[in-house]
């Protein structure tokens, strides 16, 4: 009887049928291909993955970043939804920083031409360690008070910050007041959608942009966000326009004549003998050298992080809001505010070599433009402002609705908005950084959807998988196209996450499928190797590549059993954490006669590694024979056949004309590699 060889072509393919992808695979789960001399790709039992960390996360993990400070202690941040914290020495330290929101009567001091600025705030408990984001822009005193201020504690009930002009220097009051100040008033007259705002001192022009963070129904009108100003009355009042007409005549304060206080609370150990008179400017309080109670506020949630390093310190973003920093060497309780640095952010990453951390989808003045790239002076992560004398600056990509994602490139900073991919190169004085469009058509379908390997880039965009290299924006080719792009949640795209694995040469993305709660709950890989992909079933929400921690780590839920959060380090076991680990695939059908005649198969030689190099060969491999006549058909089964690496054969005994072959296993402990199985086969009879 002759014998057939079962070679098969390396890579998954399911946008094939069954039939037309003879001699491959069409699907997997838990496999890797090995290149082997030949240029194929031998499949093998995916590496699996241990518990980094021991207890379960509160809440799902959205970001993950590994560093290393200057004393070479290593550390692994996380960015879950309800917290932020650092795992060190086998130990989690909670650091989310915590805010407490105030709407209080205006109640400021100004003395004629200081910068300082007293604020009451009766019961606020503000401490040095704290800054406040002023929402309800406050004329008080030839000032108008507006954005992020360092805090300096004077009593329980008042605090000072200093007052900053738009380049950042001291500004000067040009009265003394007393419990004083004002917000925005604002008049409507019924018909019209101009709408007259009071501010005293305003400074405003026409053209200028005119932010409203705490949302104002007036005649009619919501008034929140960015607003053209048409026209200058005076020195205290100009004109918007509002995107509606009134509906009545009336007038209204922003925040019912109220400030709005946020703080970022921040924690830190009090140097001994102070307290209150003896900060903020060495202005008294009630007594010398008495601590002060700090608020704690509440606690910061996120939908999703952005995280770095900026040398030893930790730089953490939440989307939509500040940027924060930890310090490990100094003790740092709490991630504490840049208040220098926008208020609002959509990320954030730390350019290289110059070190400045990129903000985009920023803000000026609190309201978030999707399309604004911002950044720090460089080794300066407290100095935003662009002047002559420093390389901080801004930029706003002309092109697009928002800016999607941006990474630390090969020599470059990549910023990808819904329509396209840009390069951010650094050039020096005066611009800093040059801006070129470098793709069209290839936008980032979602924040952290794109990483770099070995000098390439890979993304997914909204219907396919792209490259960028020393040839520039490429397509990659994807057979398994069908089972991505038709399956995945539309309203969830935000939580598809990039894997890199330089061990292996592999680039996978988590992505949520219909149905799935919008939890990450496939996977595809592309292998840049072999350039072909496999794909599987496996939650990951977020991932770090090869670090100063070692292998990949990634979050996420185990294979079984309640779905707690976890960090798992993987490449570290031949298990998922200890459980079985069920690998497998399956090919496409074999033509074991093309003509009108079936074929007998009854022996099949496996041929396999059985285990690691050196190691124990105890794998324990499932085979399934699934057999027709026509494509269409539903397929006999034949198995499975235990194989170990004392079988020498078995002996399916089936006729047919087309075959696929199934090969799985989910024993503990083992490993496996295809090799080159045979099967014995005859004519047996016309069909």
């Amino acid at each position: 009887m002759p014998h057939a060889s079962l070679k098969l072509s390396p890579g998954v393919d399911q946008n094939r049928t069954p039939a037309l992808n003879e001699a491959a695979i069409s699907t997997s789960q838990f496999i890797r291909f090995i290149p082997d001399s030949n240029g194929l790709g031998l499949p093998q039992k995916l590496g699996g993955w241990t518990k980094y960390f021991a207890n379960a996360i509160g809440s799902v993990v959205r970001c993950l970043w590994a560093w290393a400070d200057t004393n070479a202690n290593n550390y692994l941040a996380l960015g879950a939804e309800e917290e932020l914290s650092v795992i060190y020495e086998g130990t989690q330290l909670n650091i989310t920083p915590s805010t407490d929101t105030n709407n209080v009567a205006v109640a400021i001091d100004t003395t004629d031409g200081s910068s300082v600025v007293l604020i009451t705030d009766t019961g606020s408990n503000v401490t040095s360690y704290d800054v406040v984001d002023i929402r309800t822009q406050i004329s008080v005193g030839g000032l108008i008070l507006f954005g992020l201020y360092r805090c300096f504690a004077v009593s329980a009930n008042t605090y000072q910050i200093r007052a900053v002009d738009a380049l950042g220097s001291p500004a000067f009051a040009t009265a003394t007041v007393n419990d004083g100040g004002a917000v925005s008033v604002f008049d409507t007259t019924s018909g019209t959608s101009l709408v007259e705002v009071t501010l005293d001192d305003h400074g405003y022009f026409a053209g200028d942009t005119f932010p409203i963070l705490v949302s104002t129904a007036v005649g009619g009108i919501t008034l929140f966000g960015n607003y053209t100003i048409v026209s200058v009355t005076d020195a205290d009042t100009f004109v918007i326009q509002a995107s509606n007409a009134a509906t009545s005549t009336t007038t209204e304060s922003e925040n019912g004549g109220d400030a709005r206080y946020v703080y970022y609370i921040g924690q830190g150990p009090l140097p001994t003998g102070t307290g209150y008179g003896v900060g903020g400017y060495g202005e008294g309080g009630y007594g010398s050298g008495i601590t002060p109670t700090a608020n704690t506020g509440t606690l910061i949630t996120a939908t999703d992080w952005t995280l770095d390093n900026f040398g030893a310190i930790l730089v953490a973003c939440p989307y939509g809001g500040p940027i924060y920093t930890w310090d490990a060497q100094i003790n740092q309780p709490t991630a504490v505010v840049i208040p220098e640095a926008p208020s609002a952010n959509a990320g954030m990453f730390v350019a290289m070599p110059q070190r400045q951390i990129i903000a985009w989808g920023s803000t000026f003045n609190g309201v978030i433009d999707p399309l604004l790239i911002r950044w720090c002076d460089i080794e300066d992560l407290n100095d935003w402002i662009g002047t002559v004398t420093n390389q901080a600056g801004s930029y706003r990509i002309p092109r697009g609705s928002s800016v999607v994602g941006c990474i630390q490139g090969p020599q470059q900073g990549l910023i990808w908005t819904d329509l396209a991919l840009w390069a951010m190169q650094y050039t020096g004085q005066p611009y800093v950084y040059g801006f070129n469009e470098i793709g069209t058509g290839c936008g980032l379908i979602a924040p952290k959807a794109a990483t770099s390997m070995n000098g390439v880039v890979y993304w997914m965009s909204q219907s396919q998988f792209f490259t960028l290299s020393g040839d520039g924006v490429k397509p990659i080719f994807c057979p398994i196209w069908d089972v991505i792009f038709q399956d995945l949640d539309p309203d969830n795209l935000d939580k598809i996450r990039i894997a890199a694995n330089s061990r292996f040469g592999e680039i996978s993305w988590f992505y949520p499928i219909t149905g799935s709660g919008g939890v990450p709950a496939k996977y595809a890989k592309y292998n840049i190797n072999l350039q072909k992909w496999d794909f599987g079933t496996l939650s990951r929400t977020a991932w770090i590549n090869q670090s100063v921690l070692g292998p990949p780590i990634g979050a996420g839920p185990p294979i079984s059993g309640p779905q707690n959060q976890y960090i798992y380090q993987h490449e570290t076991s031949t298990d998922a954490d200890d459980e079985a680990m069920l690998s497998s695939f399956q090919t496409g059908y074999f033509a074991l006669s093309e003509g009108d005649v079936k074929q007998f198969v009854d022996q099949v030689w496996p041929d396999m590694k059985w285990g690691y190099f050196n190691g124990t060969q105890n794998a324990n491999i499932s085979l399934t024979f699934y057999v027709a006549d026509y494509p269409g058909e539903t397929p006999t089964a034949y198995g499975p056949f235990t194989l170990t690496q004392a079988t020498q054969f078995v002996t399916p005994r089936f006729r047919a004309r087309l075959m696929a072959i199934n090969i799985s296993s989910s024993d503990v402990g083992s490993f496996w590699r295809l090799g080159n199985i045979r099967y014995r086969t005859q004519v047996d009879g016309k069909f």
